[in-house]
This record gives structure tokens, sequence and C-alpha cells, in this order.
């Protein structure tokens, strides 16, 4: 069965793909097959009519996430259908590995910013070296340079924006990605190892 949307606490998760051009070893998607007792892996992929077709005109939300098991930005047109549908209706927010420009082969962050509240950016590393060594991303050390970028250019356009790092990256390395935040006006939030 496909979930396309999930609820914790008062936020709506929205669900689009397995795709993703990271293979993180700390991500819980290596260690579960399910979050908060929900199975993500998708069969198939949903259309922008079958996302909102779910997510009903009368209950309220904190906030609509763009967030699954695999990167949102993977399919980029469909986000952007279901986010023109929803804006103004809910508070948005996109949970991103930063590679969308990569991914989509132009800059997306102007549409990003027109579109959301919020961005979550996972850094999760200081350096292309280190990021390289723990995100596996399909663009070798090219990756981390355009995280970064990414996140500076939405932060630069308005729109609330984080670099967030899991917490099991080390305090030296945690550390380290705060300064590079600063460095880049870019917000910056730890988050907690999800153990399988």
């Amino acid at each position: 069965m496909n979930t396309f949307v999930y609820e914790i606490d008062d936020n709506l998760y929205i669900n689009l793909t397995n795709e993703c051009s990271n293979r993180c070893e700390f991500c819980v998607r290596t260690m579960k097959d399910d979050y908060e007792g929900y199975d993500l892996w998708l069969e198939n992929e949903p259309s922008a009519e079958d996302v909102l077709a779910l997510i009903s005109e009368d209950k309220q939300y904190a906030s609509v996430v763009f967030c699954g098991f695999g990167e949102p930005t993977a399919r980029f047109d469909v986000l952007k259908k279901i986010a023109v549908a929803l804006k103004g209706r809910y508070k948005l927010r996109l949970n991103t590995n930063g590679q969308g420009n990569l991914i989509n082969g132009r800059d997306i962050t102007a549409e990003v910013a027109l579109l959301f509240d919020e961005v979550n950016v996972s850094l999760n590393a200081s350096t292309a070296e280190k990021y390289d060594d723990i995100c596996h991303s399909v663009y070798g050390k090219a990756a981390f340079g355009a995280v970064v970028e990414f996140g500076k250019s939405c932060a630069k356009k308005g729109v609330k924006t984080h670099f967030s790092v899991v917490d099991c990256i080390g305090p030296e390395e945690v550390e380290a990605c705060r300064v590079l935040s600063f460095q880049s006006r870019v917000l910056f939030r730890v988050r907690k190892f999800i153990t399988g």
C-alpha cells in the first residue's frame, strides 16, 4: 500500500518518491521499512491529483511538509503543482538534501522561494570530503558545494532557511557546521539521530 501523505503531531507530510541522489549512512530508510509506523516505500509515485485528493479541506495543520523516504525535488514539477494548490491554506515547508539544482539541471531556488515558507536543507558535514564520506551522493564531491549554495540562495531570496545536521556526526563536526551556517547566513538546527 502506498503512503502518499502521513500525519505526525500537527503536521501533514507528503511522500512523493523513493528516489534520492544520496545514500546517507545515517538515513532512517537504510535501517527501517517504516517511519513513525508509516510504510513510506512507494510501489508507484503519486500524481499531484493523487496527493491533493487525500488532503481534507476541513482539516488544519501547523504545516504541510514535503518529506518522505526520497528527495522531493526529484519530482519538482509534481511538487510545484501540489504546493501551488496548497499555498495560502497552509504553511509549507520543504525538507531537502539541497541537491535540487543538480537534480533538475537548473537553478530552482527562485521557484522554491515563491512557494515555500520554510526550507530545511540537510547539511551534515562541513567539507566536501566529509560530506562525500557519509552521504555518498551520485554527484560525488560536487554535491557539497551545491548543497551550501542551495541553502544560501534560498535564504537570500527571503525564505526562512535552516541547514540541519544529525547529532551522530559528533560535536566537533556539529560545531564546524554551525560556523559554516553562520558564515552562509543560514539558520542552523541539530536533529536527533533516529535509531532502527
